[in-house]
């Protein structure tokens, strides 16, 4: 988990994003910088051009799924963000699981 990062994000990709999705990359932000724990994922199938990474975790609105990328060191640049599915929450329930 990474804590006092830099998060930036293309703003017309964010617009497109509230609208797809309803949540916003400011929002989704909550998730790298509040301290909380969440699960991160290597996204290898969309990784051809830059390392991609899935997080899953908590922000104020519930659990959400974030793509990003890390731009240089300590710089999140998020792809996407959208509500974490069924799924997707139980496998961060289970990471919480195996937690110390």
């Amino acid at each position: 988990m990474l804590l006092f990062v830099k998060v930036v994000w293309n703003e017309t990709k964010n617009l497109a994003n509230q609208k797809k999705h309803g949540i916003s990359f400011r929002e989704a932000r909550q998730l790298f910088v509040s301290g909380t724990d969440y699960l991160e994922i290597f996204d290898e199938v969309h990784s051809e051009i830059e390392d991609r990474f899935l997080a899953i975790g908590p922000i104020s609105r519930g659990l959400v799924l974030v793509v990003w990328t890390e731009r240089d060191e300590g710089i999140i640049r998020i792809i996407g963000a959208r509500l974490a599915t069924r799924r997707e929450q139980r496998l961060y329930h289970d990471y919480l699981k195996q937690l110390p």
